[in-house]
């Protein structure tokens, strides 16, 4: 359904991302933002996703920055070399390219974004510095910017039995963001994805339920 394309970002460097359409009219934009493990066969598959249930979607492939085409396994060597790229991107180019993704399909009318995993904190601040309304999946790393006044609405998705984010780092985004809509399902981190040991059907199906919902109203004219 998708295609591979080429972004410009700040600078004029170039990175990928892959983009799908819907058939007809689209609700607006969505912009999709990677896990740990690049913009792989499940990030393109949540793209086409989101295209599917009306919306231009588009995954830009943040860690071409560093390096470019890559997709890790879930796996622990996958875990280790997602969490360097990580490190050495920190969290500002990310916003970059975000924000030139959004540019990139802004005809297809106003934009969010998501993120998963390590893409979930970054959509935490697209809401914050960018002003994008964001839904969040288990970003762990959140917590240390939740200083961050967001703009822009939020919705988080977390895991109870998610040991990258505690009971209690929860309950400091309930205080922090007393307008955010936070929902915990009774499955592990990464329970979205469906390649994954920790996939939890009915908790995915019900995360995605809510943040469809949420981008319908969001993104409507």
């Amino acid at each position: 359904m998708g295609q591979h394309l080429q972004l410009n970002t700040s600078g004029m460097q170039c990175i990928g991302a892959y983009r799908a359409d819907p058939v007809g009219t689209a609700k607006g934009g969505i912009v999709v933002i990677q896990e740990l493990f690049g913009v792989n066969a499940h990030i393109r598959s949540v793209v086409d996703r989101f295209a599917a249930h009306g919306y231009v979607a588009i995954a830009p492939a943040l860690f071409d920055r560093i390096e470019t085409g890559v997709e890790l396994g879930y796996d622990e060597a996958g875990m280790q070399k997602g969490k360097t790229l990580a490190t050495e991107l920190g969290m500002d180019r990310p916003l970059e390219d975000i924000a030139a993704a959004a540019e990139a399909i802004e005809s297809a009318g106003h934009i969010g974004v998501v993120g998963y995993c390590w893409g979930g904190s970054v959509a935490y601040l697209a809401a914050a510095r960018i002003g994008l309304p964001a839904v969040s999946y288990y970003g762990s790393r959140t917590t240390a910017f939740l200083d961050e006044k967001p703009t822009a609405p939020l919705m988080f998705h977390f895991g109870e039995r998610d040991h990258s984010i505690s009971a209690e780092a929860i309950a400091k985004h309930r205080a922090a963001l007393p307008n955010a809509a936070i929902y915990v399902y009774p499955a592990d981190h990464g329970f979205n994805c469906d390649a994954r040991s920790a996939y939890d059907a009915p908790s995915a199906a019900l995360a995605l339920q809510r943040t469809l919902a949420f981008f319908d109203e969001q993104l409507a004219d």
